[in-house]
């Protein structure tokens, strides 16, 4: 999700939930995203996962941006949308169960986010994982096709 505000392009990023990140805040937070079911198409689960992780229902025209190879092998097909937040708390998001510590035999329910909001570019880039960076560059350089159609 982007939005321009006062001139600024800005984008919406997602810090993950979970014991391991809680005070780590370079190169770990994300765009909403998740598992493809089995037989679901990967823009209907782009556009769930979405909704699952912040809370928020995806509405276009959606600008594609491709896919990039995060670092574990995982491939992330990615859309962008014009949107907005109303920032009035952390995002509504799924939870799920994890022991922790690992082997204790204590298990809690982690948020899959437990904080999101928008940034500008450079903010993102130095909060979102390296390998998620180029869907950025796509973003910028599809917004400005896109504006450079709509002045002809």
């Amino acid at each position: 999700m982007y939005r321009v505000s006062r001139v600024e392009l800005e984008v919406f990023i997602a810090h993950p939930g979970g014991p391991w990140f809680p005070h780590r805040d370079y190169d770990v937070w994300t765009i909403p995203k998740g598992e493809i079911e089995p037989g679901e198409e990967t823009f209907a689960a782009a556009v769930r996962e979405f909704e699952e992780e912040v809370g928020i229902r995806p509405s276009g025209p959606f600008i594609e941006l491709g896919s990039i190879l995060q670092k574990g092998g995982k491939t992330v097909h990615a859309w962008a949308f014009e949107g907005c937040w109303s920032e009035t708390g952390p995002p509504k998001s799924n939870h799920f169960s994890l022991e922790w510590p690992p082997g204790s035999g204590n298990w809690q329910e982690f948020p899959e986010v437990d904080r999101a909001g928008f940034f500008s570019l450079n903010g993102a880039k130095e909060r979102l994982k390296l390998t998620q960076q180029p869907l950025l560059d796509r973003l910028v350089v599809a917004l400005g096709t896109l504006a450079g159609h709509a002045r002809r």
